[in-house]
């Protein structure tokens, strides 16, 4: 991978930075944490160098400073609703986080179930993690929460959902996805710390929108891009404008609430430290940028997957097309097409040449591999043995899979399990790689250079298989797919 972020120097000054706004408020910090603590797949692909579990390991350095309360609505575990990335609902996910968390040295302090009504799937919930020995909190909808801040300020407020014991000086709130309650969880904590005579401060990390890249930068884009389904939109922050004289990006719903905040920082504290959403924010990472070019880059190759993430959502009625019209307008915005990205035109022309379902893989050294339906592999699966063939400097006219080991891993797909389709998938061809490498020197290479594939970009002319996808996700390849169910072919065709 070609890198356009400077990991190191990210880690070094995010976390001196949050020691700096620690001391700005005294006894403690809440900070609100957006986005993903590890696992930021997105983050790693617009900007090239960051690690996706970098927060996390800023959050090490800080270990010594630091515990973790993770917040989800009982709303979601009503709704058993799932992680769309990980396919997990997110009570599972809390338990997930916590192990993750742990496992780094970090404390783990409590959950807290927000927009709790007396749900009985919330009370199963809070009993097993009861069980497990977690120490769980609840806190309350409010009515006409957050514009009834009369209500909000007072016994039958805040003050009537459960105070979070705390024991350090940063407190990170994290949730499992958005509109869990992880702001509304920081200012209740705020108005029982104050009852309870604590100095205590709120800080918002996000990663994005970047605020000090311009509005139109590509890394921005993408995150509209990434967020087209919440219909996030990032804006100049007219309150920061107003305050320094300086532009400043930020997006429409901390833009919103940020009036709310004012009143209630003034109610709780007589004054609010900060003048606009954007001094709230801690987040470092616009300044660790070491090639815009390359960011750029790769920013604009994660719009057009996002575009094609949700064409394909689209076609298999998981989401609208307001969604898909949205990152069609960013792309315009973006000044970018399809044809931006190389890896979808040579995919497209392999197919006009060929007749079938093609796929190419851009490299990190800018070689195109591409592919094609043949009557033993599938585009995807070809496309995986061709490119660790060329990594791995193997002849291409040889054949690492031989047709007598295909042919009867074809059978029992179709005779014994009933499949309709007797091309392998990524998957098989990887076991049968295994199994031939402890005899073949060529297979034992080919999967040697399997590293080499993340962060590739990836196109299929087709849509491709749970498993398929799976696969190239855990390769770390970006991959898409035109909206197009697979067309098979008799076999013996080429």
């Amino acid at each position: 991978m070609i890198y356009g972020f400077d990991n190191e120097k990210y880690l070094r000054i995010q976390s001196e930075y949050i020691k700096e706004r620690i001391a700005q408020f005294g006894d403690k910090l809440y900070l609100e944490f957006g986005g993903k603590l590890f696992d930021d797949y997105h983050a790693s692909r617009v900007l090239p160098g960051f690690q996706p579990d970098s927060k996390l390991s800023m959050l090490t350095q800080l270990r010594e400073y630091a515990e973790i309360v993770i917040v989800i609505s009982a709303i979601d575990i009503e709704k058993n609703k799932v992680r769309s990335d990980l396919h997990i609902t997110y009570d599972t996910d809390v338990l997930r986080l916590k192990e993750g968390l742990e496992s780094r040295g970090l404390l783990v302090s409590s959950v807290v179930i927000t927009h709790y009504n007396g749900q009985g799937s919330a009370d199963a919930f809070r009993e097993r993690l009861t069980r497990l020995g977690i120490v769980t909190y609840v806190h309350y909808t409010i009515e006409d929460y957050p514009n009834n801040i009369a209500l909000i300020d007072s016994d039958e407020g805040f003050g009537k959902n459960d105070y979070v014991r705390t024991s350090r000086p940063l407190v990170v709130v994290t949730a499992p996805g958005p509109g869990s309650g992880k702001m509304a969880v920081c200012l209740s904590q705020l108005y029982m710390e104050q009852k309870h005579g604590v100095k205590a401060g709120y800080a918002k990390f996000e990663t994005f929108p970047v605020w000090n890249l311009p509005l139109k930068h590509p890394v921005n884009i993408a995150y509209e891009a990434a967020t087209a389904d919440l219909d996030d939109v990032n804006m100049i922050d007219p309150f920061h404008l107003e305050a320094y004289g300086k532009t400043a990006v930020n997006y429409n719903r901390d833009i919103e609430i940020f009036p709310i905040l004012d009143a209630l920082f003034n109610r709780i504290y007589g004054m609010n430290p900060y003048k606009s959403p954007t001094d709230m924010s801690v987040n470092m990472a616009g300044f660790c940028i070491s090639d815009d070019e390359v960011c750029s880059r790769a920013a604009k190759d994660e719009v057009i997957r996002r575009y094609y993430a949700a064409l394909g959502n689209f076609f298999d009625g998981k989401t609208n097309e307001a969604e898909v019209n949205k990152i069609v307008l960013l792309m315009s915005k973006a000044g970018i097409t399809t044809a931006s990205r190389r890896t979808t035109v040579a995919a497209k022309e392999r197919q006009e040449q060929t007749g079938v379902p093609s796929a190419a893989i851009e490299l990190e050294d800018g070689t195109i591999i591409t592919s094609k339906t043949s009557a033993l592999l599938g585009p995807s699966a070809a496309l995986l043995l061709n490119a660790t063939k060329h990594l791995a400097g193997i002849d291409h006219d040889i054949k690492l899979i031989p047709q007598n080991m295909i042919e009867p891993i074809q059978k029992t797909k179709m005779s014994y399990l009933q499949g309709n389709n007797p091309r392998l998938h990524t998957d098989e061809v990887l076991v049968a790689l295994s199994i031939l490498s402890l005899h073949d020197e060529n297979c034992s290479r080919a999967l040697a250079v399997l590293p080499q594939l993340r962060g590739c970009q990836m196109h299929c002319t087709v849509m491709l298989s749970d498993v398929d996808r799976n696969i190239f996700h855990k390769l770390g390849v970006g991959l898409t797919c035109d909206p197009v169910k697979k067309r098979f072919f008799p076999k013996g065709r080429n």
